[in-house]
């Protein structure tokens, strides 16, 4: 499964403990900066790869795909389930050889578990911030990227139409 998540200086406002009848405040950010965190996840072993970028293109998709590409073993095929973004289905895209586009339908994303990740990573290690510049963006987006481990990459993505599948 794969997708990519615009994180920036707006950020996200989510939930949190505060006393019963009382109004916590939450600091908003007015800046328009952001990178864009890649990712492609196997939910049936929490096997991952990413990338950040400052921008989403065709070229980009490439070099992510190549990047993917180059973690099969020898001989192993991989079948990487999308949406349909415009970089993603632009003439321009070179798909490896040893790799499988497969395209959600449009306006799906409930069907691919890497868009819970975004939801998983932005509510507990990005949301509820300010960034001082791009720089502290793209070290603190790297940084939430690396706490996550192959069993949170199971559990926050497991996906029970792919769990019937492996066992049919």
């Amino acid at each position: 499964m794969q997708d990519e998540a615009r994180v920036g200086q707006q950020g996200t406002l989510t939930r949190v403990w505060a006393p019963t009848g009382s109004r916590p405040t939450a600091v908003r950010q007015t800046e328009y900066e952001w990178v864009y965190l890649w990712a492609a996840v196997e939910p049936a072993t929490g096997a991952s790869v990413a990338m950040i970028t400052p921008t989403v293109n065709a070229g980009l998709m490439n070099t992510f795909l190549d990047g993917l590409s180059g973690t099969l073993a020898p001989g192993e095929h991989g079948v990487l389930v999308l949406d349909n973004a415009g970089w993603h289905v632009a003439h321009a895209v070179r798909v490896p050889d040893n790799l499988t586009l497969l395209f959600l339908p449009a306006y799906s994303p409930e069907l691919n578990p890497v868009e819970r990740l975004w939801a998983y990573l932005r509510s507990h290690h990005l949301a509820n911030r300010v960034y001082a510049d791009y720089d502290e963006l793209l070290r603190e987006t790297h940084q939430a990227w690396l706490t996550l481990d192959e069993q949170t990459l199971k559990s926050v993505c497991a996906c029970p139409w792919i769990e019937r599948a492996l066992q049919s």
